[in-house]
C-alpha cells in the first residue's frame, strides 16, 4: 500500500491539470518537473518509468530523482527537512533490498541493481537485465545525496552513512571484461552479456564511478579502452566525437562539469567534452532543419531527436485490431532516435527532452525551441509534470489523430535531464555540488583529466594495484574494432573499423607485442616488428552508415583470440554505402570491369594508401585482401587496379572481369564459391579462375559441393585457410 503522503499527488495534479495555459517560462518548466518525481515515487521511494501508464520503477529514474528532491529544496518547492525525509526512506529501501544471484525475489546483485523493480516490493521486474549503466546512474544521484546534506543532525548524518555503503558495495571490477570495458549487464539465467560499453555514449559517468571507487574500482586503463572506441567525425558542419541520440550527450553533464577539463583524447582535440555536447546538439538542430525525409513539423525551434516513445505507442494500446498500412512500419514505439554521421533513425518523433537536456550547451537554441513546443502544443503535449515524453505530427494513424500523436506518458529518465540541466544552466548547482565529491575528482583524475576547475582540488590517488578482468565476463571480438571515418569533404566519407594487433592496452595485448615509447610495434624480445594487414569486403546486405553491420559475417574471426595470438595484424573493414557497390552499378554488373571506379572504390584506395603510410607497423609485403559476395567481387575489382599491394586475396562468392585478368599479377589467390549458390552463380569464380590460370596467375580454386551462397564460416574459420593466407608473401 502507498504510504499517506503520496496520496497527496492526485490533488495537486488535478490543481495543474485545472489551470488556464501558463506562460512559458524555465521556473514554470522545472516546478512542474520538479513534481513528477515528487509526487510520483511510489511507497519505496522508487521512481516509475512511466506515468499515468502503470509499468515499473526505473532505477535510473530514482537517481535522477534523488538529484532532483535537492534542486527542490534550492528552489523552495520542498523544505530541506522533507527531502532529507524523502531521500533517507529511498535510500534505506536501496540498502535493505535484498541481493544474490537467485534468479526471483531479488532486488540486484553486487552492489547493483535490476533495471526495473517492481512497485509494490521493489524485486526485479520480470526478466530484466542488471544494469550496469542504470546502477550507475543511480549511484550518481546517491553520490549528490551524500555530498549534500552535510548538516550534523542525525537523519543527514544517516543519509551519509547510507549512501556510502551504498556506493562502497557495488562491485565495478565484478562488471570487467577481458577488453577492460565494463559488461552492460547481467542475468542470472545466462550470465554477463557480451556487449560491452564501447565508444562515447552516455557512460561516461559509469566509468567515472568505477575507477574512483575506493573498495572495487577498475583499472586506469579502461578508459584509455572506452575512449579508443570513439567515432570522430564531422556531421552537420560539427566536427565532433559522434553519437546518435542527443541523451548520450547529456546524462554524464548532469552531474560532472566538463568545462576546462580535459583527458588525453580531448586535449589532443583541443576542446572539452562539454564543446563536444554543445557540437552535438548543433548538429542534431541542423538536422532536423535540413528534415532529409520531409517530416511534418520540423523548423529551426521545432527539434530535438533523442530515445523517447515513439507513435507505435499508440497502435499498440489502440489500434492492434485496426488495419495497420504498409507505410505505419516507418513509425516506431520506444526508441532510440538520433542522427550523427553513423546514425540515421529519424521517424518524425520529437522529444522535448533533446532541448531540454542540452540547455547548458546551447542555451541560444535549446531555449527557444522548450518555448516554441510549449506554446504551440500547449494542450496536447504539456501537462501538470511539464512536457509529456514526444510528439510526431506526421503520424496521423489514417485521420484518426488529425493533428498527429502526442505521448500520453511522462517518461522518469526524459524528465531528469529536463529538470537537473535547467538548474546546471541557471545556477551551476549540480556541478559546483558534485566537485566537492571526492570520489567524482578521483574518478576523473584516475581517467587522466586534468585542468580547470580539477586543479583546485589535490585529491591523493589510490596506490597502483593489479586489477584482473573478471573471466566471466565473455569476450565480444567485434568490440575490438576501432570505429573511424574516412573523409575527403562533407560529402565525401568512408566508415571503416580497424583492429589492431595491440590496441593500446598492454594488460589486452596477445603474442608477447607490445609498443614502445615512439609507439612502435614490439615483440616479446622487444624488437620492433612488422605484421600484416588484412582488408575485408562486406556484402551487400551489410551496407549502411552505421559503422557496424559489415562485421556481421566472417570477418570476425580475424578477432578470435588464438587467430590474434597465431598471426596478429591490422584488419581493415570498411563499410559501403547504401545503394552502392564496391564495383559495378548493380548484381548484373559487378564482374564488369571500368576504368572508373566506383565512389566507395575510390574512397578505399585512398584509405589504403593512407594507412599503409600512416601505419609503419603494417608490413608491405604482407597486405592481403579478402571479401564475400559484393565484396567477393571488390576483391577483383581492386586487385585489377592496385595489384602491386596485395601479397595475397581470397574472394568469395564474387566472380571478375575474366577479359581483364591480365591486369592481376604476383598476387597469390584462393578463390571460393558453393556449387549451390542461387545468388552468384558460381560460373562467375569459375569463369575469372580460369582466365587468370591463363595469365599464369596462382590460383587455387575450392567450390563446396553442398554449400550455396553462405560460405563465410567455413572458409574463415578453417585454420588451413588461415595459415596458408598468413603464410603468403610479396615477391
Amino acid at each position: 500500500m502507498r504510504i499517506v503522503l503520496l496520496c497527496l499527488y492526485s490533488l495537486s495534479a488535478l490543481s495543474l491539470a485545472g489551470q488556464e495555459r501558463t506562460p512559458f517560462s524555465i521556473e514554470e518548466l522545472q516546478r512542474r518537473t520538479f513534481h513528477y518525481f515528487w509526487e510520483r515515487a511510489d511507497s519505496l521511494g522508487q521512481i516509475p518509468d512511466r506515468w499515468p501508464t502503470k509499468a515499473f520503477s526505473s532505477i535510473a529514474a530514482t537517481g535522477f530523482g534523488l538529484s532532483a528532491y535537492l534542486v527542490g529544496v534550492e528552489r523552495g518547492w520542498v523544505s530541506r527537512v522533507e527531502a532529507a525525509q524523502r531521500v533517507l526512506h529511498t535510500l534505506q529501501t536501496l540498502l535493505t533490498l535484498p541481493q544474490g544471484p537467485d534468479k526471483e525475489g531479488m532486488a540486484g546483485y553486487r552492489g547493483f541493481f535490476y533495471h526495473f523493480l517492481d512497485h509494490e516490493r521493489g524485486r526485479r521486474y520480470k526478466d530484466v537485465e542488471l544494469s550496469s549503466i542504470d546502477s550507475g546512474l543511480l549511484m550518481a544521484g546517491v553520490l549528490s545525496c551524500l555530498t549534500y546534506f552535510d548538516g550534523e543532525n542525525a537523519t543527514e548524518t544517516v543519509i551519509r552513512q547510507i549512501a556510502d555503503s551504498l556506493y562502497r558495495r557495488v562491485e565495478w571490477d565484478w562488471m570487467l571484461g577481458p577488453n577492460h570495458r565494463l559488461s552492460m549487464g547481467w542475468r542470472p539465467e545466462k550470465g554477463f552479456m557480451s556487449a560491452e560499453w564501447f565508444g562515447y555514449t552516455e557512460a561516461m559517468i559509469l566509468y567515472v564511478l568505477a575507477l574512483g571507487s575506493p573498495t572495487h574500482p577498475i583499472p586506469a586503463s579502461s578508459w584509455d579502452a572506452w575512449t579508443l572506441s570513439y567515432y570522430w567525425d564531422e556531421f552537420q558542419g560539427q566536427p565532433h566525437v559522434n553519437f546518435g541520440p542527443l541523451f548520450g550527450h547529456q546524462y554524464s553533464h548532469v552531474w560532472i562539469d566538463f568545462r576546462g577539463i580535459q583527458d588525453a583524447y580531448m586535449r589532443q582535440k583541443g576542446i572539452d567534452y562539454f564543446e563536444n555536447s554543445r557540437r552535438a546538439t548543433l548538429a542534431n538542430r541542423a538536422y532536423c532543419i535540413q528534415n532529409p525525409r520531409q517530416f511534418q513539423g520540423y523548423s529551426e525551434n521545432i527539434w530535438g531527436l533523442t530515445a523517447c516513445d515513439g507513435p507505435m505507442e499508440w497502435v499498440q494500446r489502440y489500434g492492434k485490431d485496426l488495419c495497420v498500412p504498409e507505410d505505419w512500419k516507418r513509425f516506431r514505439a520506444y526508441h532510440a532516435r538520433g542522427a550523427a554521421s553513423d546514425y540515421r533513425d529519424d521517424d518524425g518523433t520529437i522529444a522535448p527532452t533533446a532541448a531540454g537536456g542540452s540547455v547548458p550547451f546551447a542555451p541560444e537554441v535549446c531555449l527557444p525551441a522548450l518555448q516554441a513546443m510549449w506554446e504551440t502544443f500547449y494542450d496536447s503535449l504539456v501537462g501538470p509534470y511539464g512536457f509529456k515524453d514526444a510528439f510526431n505530427l506526421t503520424f496521423t494513424a489514417d485521420g484518426r489523430l488529425p493533428n498527429g500523436w502526442f505521448a500520453e506518458d511522462y517518461l522518469g529518465i526524459d524528465q531528469g535531464p529536463i529538470l537537473l540541466m535547467l538548474e546546471n544552466y541557471r545556477s551551476g548547482f549540480l556541478w559546483e555540488l558534485m566537485k566537492k565529491n571526492s570520489y567524482i575528482r578521483i574518478g576523473l583524475r584516475r581517467a587522466g583529466f586534468r585542468g580547470g576547475w580539477l586543479e583546485s582540488f589535490d585529491d591523493p590517488l589510490p596506490p597502483k594495484k593489479a586489477i584482473k578482468p573478471n573471466p566471466e565476463v565473455p569476450a565480444e571480438p567485434k568490440w575490438l574494432f576501432e570505429r573511424r571515418v574516412y573523409r575527403e569533404s562533407p560529402n565525401g566519407a568512408l566508415p571503416y573499423r580497424l583492429l589492431r594487433p595491440v590496441n593500446g592496452l598492454p594488460e589486452t595485448a596477445v603474442g608477447g607485442l607490445s609498443r614502445n615509447a615512439q609507439g612502435r610495434l614490439l615483440n616479446a624480445k622487444k624488437e620492433v616488428v612488422r605484421v600484416p594487414l588484412v582488408v575485408f569486403l562486406h556484402g551487400v546486405g551489410e551496407r549502411g552508415y552505421d559503422n557496424e553491420r559489415q562485421l556481421l559475417n566472417g570477418v570476425l574471426a580475424f578477432a578470435e583470440r588464438e587467430i590474434m595470438r597465431r598471426y596478429p595484424c591490422y584488419v581493415l573493414v570498411p563499410q559501403c554505402p547504401p545503394e552502392a557497390r564496391w564495383s559495378g552499378a548493380d548484381l548484373r554488373t559487378a564482374v564488369t570491369w571500368s576504368e572508373t571506379p566506383t565512389e566507395p572504390m575510390r574512397l578505399l584506395m585512398a584509405l589504403i594508401e593512407q594507412l599503409l603510410q600512416e601505419e609503419p607497423d603494417i608490413d608491405p609485403k604482407r597486405v592481403y585482401l579478402t571479401g564475400l559476395s559484393m565484396g567477393g567481387a571488390g576483391v577483383f575489382d581492386l586487385l585489377m587496379r592496385r595489384p602491386e599491394w596485395f601479397a595475397a586475396a581470397m574472394p568469395l562468392c564474387g566472380g571478375g572481369d575474366p577479359t581483364q585478368a591480365h591486369r592481376v599479377r604476383d598476387v597469390a589467390l584462393w578463390v571460393f564459391h558453393g556449387r549451390l549458390d542461387e545468388v552468384v552463380p558460381p560460373s562467375r569464380s569459375r569463369n575469372i579462375v580460369e582466365a587468370l590460370r591463363r595469365h599464369g596467375q596462382r590460383v587455387r580454386y575450392t567450390e563446396y559441393n553442398s554449400l550455396a551462397h553462405a560460405i563465410w564460416h567455413q572458409t574463415y574459420y578453417n585454420p588451413k585457410v588461415m595459415e596458408w593466407l598468413f603464410h603468403q608473401r610479396k615477391r
